[in-house]
């Protein structure tokens, strides 16, 4: 797993991208990015699925801020990036969040 920061110069903006190998990914067919920045919302971040079974995903995150997130494989299935910058509790169980810091 691993976790890709490129700051803008230009802008306020860090393009993040999260990749999930498929070792991580355990043969799941879909994946989602789910977090803080959109909201918990399930299916609005679909990862695409390359070649070799691990998934990827760049998104735009304003600088000067943590984001809490998680993969949810398959619809049923959440795992945590465990290159992240940070983790803490979930206020929804007990699991760990992931956490990007940009």
């Amino acid at each position: 797993m691993s976790i890709d920061k490129k700051y803008l110069k230009t802008k306020n903006i860090c393009k993040v991208t999260f990749h999930l190998p498929a070792g991580g990914a355990g043969g799941a067919a879909t994946a989602f990015l789910v977090g803080e920045f959109n909201e918990w919302a399930m299916h609005s971040l679909p990862m695409k699925k390359l070649k070799d079974g691990s998934f990827k995903l760049t998104i735009d995150l304003p600088i000067g801020n943590a984001y809490q997130f998680r993969y949810l494989l398959d619809d049923d299935r959440w795992e945590n990036d465990w290159s992240a910058d940070s983790y803490c509790y979930s206020e929804f169980g007990n699991c760990e969040n992931s956490v990007v810091e940009v």
